[in-house]
């Protein structure tokens, strides 16, 4: 099963990031808040990372902070499209289903079923 990992990150304001194993990459969205609650989040599409953060914790380089893992496991992909993600997370905190559903541009709702 590929993987996932939720890192706390305090730059430039604290945020979660949100990152699933994809060919060799993770595909990254910003969560403006933990994804503890049932309740709909804003999440930002950013830029593909380096597998590398599933499990790394501390300093990034060029003054951008410092990550912590939030949680971490196994997911399975339930859907994978340009407008909607859906997968079934195994981690120490979230478990369940879940929906990224595209808003406009990078802009998507993370939410759970």
């Amino acid at each position: 099963m590929p993987r996932f990992v939720i890192l706390e990150h305090d730059h430039p304001h604290w945020h979660w990031d949100l990152m699933l194993e994809s060919a060799g990459v993770l595909r990254t969205w910003r969560l403006v808040r933990a994804p503890a609650a049932r309740e709909p989040i804003a999440a930002e599409a950013i830029g593909d990372h380096r597998v590398a953060y599933l499990d790394y914790e501390g300093p990034l380089s060029g003054g951008r902070g410092t990550v912590v893992a939030w949680d971490r496991g196994d997911f399975e992909w339930l859907a994978n499209s340009t407008l909607l993600i859906r997968v079934r997370f195994v981690g120490s905190r979230v478990n369940g289903i879940a929906v990224l559903r595209r808003q406009d541009g990078n802009d998507w709702l993370f939410e759970w079923e």
